[in-house]
């Protein structure tokens, strides 16, 4: 989908931006991994406010400074694509800010309100699903970082910015998307348990799907698109090698 939309005849400098302001709101305020009021940002600063008193009395320090690396890591992820957004600014138009960003768009909401679905079934395996599909396997972002490579022609400006941005936060997106997988097999799922989980994980990707072709204009579309929402298009081969070294640091 992306390689389609770098290349497409209807990219612009405004679908560029559009694209960048909607995974803004993403960076912020989730797609269904924190409440809706309070986003990605707010929750876990509520979080660490809560857990001050508590450190090494009842909360241990390394959960504490998970969360605290958590919310780091979000923000910078706003900053890097809010930064990209604003540098392809017009004269006279606005900077980017968090609550100017607070409505999502249809497809994002459906995906949110699926993986808020899952969650109230079963809080174990929604959970999961929600962090093992949450990134798309980083494709954006590795995606986005070979256009570092392309720094010419009539998107060259944006292709480099985008690529930076990329770049700041693929490894992050890397280690989350593993959270969805570590431990996993010391759980002691069930066969039925393992079979739902396969299923909420097949309908959040589907969703992710729909959801990211409408923030980018709707690069796929017709057969190019049921063939993706099948699961009939080539899949990217895992990077084990990536993932032992990442588990291992």
């Amino acid at each position: 989908m992306f390689r389609a939309y770098w290349d497409w005849e209807k990219r612009t400098r405004e679908t560029d931006r559009r694209w960048l302001m909607l995974q803004c709101y993403k960076e912020v305020w989730g797609s269904g991994l924190a409440p809706l009021d309070k986003g990605i940002f707010l929750a876990p600063a509520q979080q660490l406010v809560a857990a001050f008193p508590k450190i090494d009395i009842e909360i241990d320090r390394h959960e504490v400074l998970d969360i605290a690396e958590g919310l780091w890591a979000e923000f910078l992820h706003y900053c890097a694509f809010a930064d990209a957004h604003d540098a392809l600014a017009a004269p006279g138009e606005p900077k980017l800010n968090p609550h100017a960003i607070k409505a999502g768009w249809k497809e994002d909401l459906v995906l949110t309100e699926l993986r808020f679905a899952h969650k109230r079934e079963n809080a174990k395996l929604g959970e999961r699903a929600t962090r093992f599909t949450e990134g798309g396997y980083c494709t954006l972002f590795s995606e986005g970082m070979k256009l570092a490579g392309r720094g010419d022609g009539p998107h060259g400006r944006a292709n480099r910015l985008i690529a930076e941005a990329c770049a700041k936060v693929y490894d992050d997106e890397f280690g989350h998307m593993l959270k969805g997988i570590v431990g996993l097999d010391a759980e002691g799922l069930g066969a039925a348990e393992w079979h739902r989980l396969e299923e909420m994980s097949l309908e959040q990707l589907s969703a992710r799907i729909s959801m990211r072709n409408a923030q980018f204009s709707y690069p796929l579309q017709g057969g190019r698109l049921e063939r993706a929402l099948a699961g009939r298009l080539a899949p990217l081969a895992f990077d084990y090698a990536r993932a032992e070294e990442k588990l291992a640091a």
